[in-house]
């Protein structure tokens, strides 16, 4: 057994291959030979994930604060605090903050051989609710 104390584990930035904006991510599962990855992910007002799926699916829990999730070729549909969002699998996908306000969730997928996540194109302004341009 491993306990993690708050703060024992460096808190990462996401990288700017794959999320638009101030990100920070903060694992909670992620230890091998888990086959579960999850984390604490915030983003500041306007930040967002790039286009991206997941070999097994994703589960979103919506902690605090408002943003938005969108499937390619869908509408961006508004999420808040309290919120569980299920994306199936191989569908790609975005979430992030409202252009406003900050949003905290946990992001849990399966990872069975640790390639859960295929990083794909950046979301264009078209493709975010209340974007400038």
């Amino acid at each position: 057994m491993k306990i993690h104390s708050p703060g024992s584990r460096p808190t990462r930035l996401g990288p700017a291959d794959a999320f638009t904006g101030h990100v920070q991510l903060d694992p909670i599962i992620g230890e091998d030979p888990a086959s579960l990855r999850a984390n604490t992910v915030r983003f500041a007002p306007g930040a967002r994930t790039f286009w991206h799926s997941h070999t097994l699916g994703q589960t979103l829990q919506v902690t605090a604060g408002a943003g938005y999730v969108c499937c390619r070729g869908e509408a961006a549909q508004e999420i808040r605090a309290g919120d569980t969002v299920w994306i199936p699998a191989d569908v790609e996908h975005w979430h992030g903050a409202g252009p406003t306000t900050a949003m905290t969730h946990l992001a849990i997928q399966a990872s069975p051989d640790g390639g859960e996540t295929e990083w794909l194109d950046e979301v264009a302004d078209a493709d975010y609710p209340g974007a400038a341009g």
